[in-house]
């Protein structure tokens, strides 16, 4: 993947549920990649990076490989962030949003991703109706710096 990216996806589990300590969400982190792996027939999980609800930030793909997490028009210009848990009828915990914000910034200042890079919730981007990252969370996404209201044609 060329980096700087212009773009980054924000995406919920859905499941597993929220994670509060390093076992568990190392337990989630895990499962996720199962279900990719073993249920999907993937290489690998399919986001660049996942957020516990305590914080602690996971390295799935990494800045450097092309995630598969936001459909092929996306995937090799974007950097996909998941949060671990369902984000429907609540918020992540604040220190994982906090977390990811971090990341962000962090992808910034190591030239992996634009300093005038676009943000997107997945549904954004997607015409199957899915509501990642969760009802409640994107309506906070919306405030975000950097995002954008998406109108171009849907994956």
């Amino acid at each position: 993947m060329t980096s700087p990216v212009p773009y980054v996806f924000i995406h919920h589990s859905y499941e597993p549920d929220v994670c509060f300590n390093r076992s568990q969400c190392e337990e989630s982190v895990r499962w996720i990649q199962n279900l990719y792996m073993d249920t999907r027939g993937w290489d690998d999980i399919g986001y660049n990076f996942l957020v516990g609800g305590n914080g602690d930030v996971f390295e799935g793909r990494g800045w450097d490989t092309r995630g598969a997490q936001a459909g092929p028009d996306w995937n090799y210009r974007s950097i996909g962030i998941c949060f671990i848990g369902n984000f429907t009828d609540e918020l992540p915990p604040e220190k994982a949003i906090i977390a990811g914000k971090m990341l962000i910034q962090l992808s910034v200042e190591r030239n992996k991703l634009m300093s005038n890079y676009t943000l997107y919730g997945h549904r954004q981007v997607l015409a199957t109706g899915r509501t990642c990252p969760g009802e409640e969370f994107y309506k906070l996404v919306t405030e975000w710096k950097h995002w954008e209201n998406y109108t171009g044609p849907l994956w």
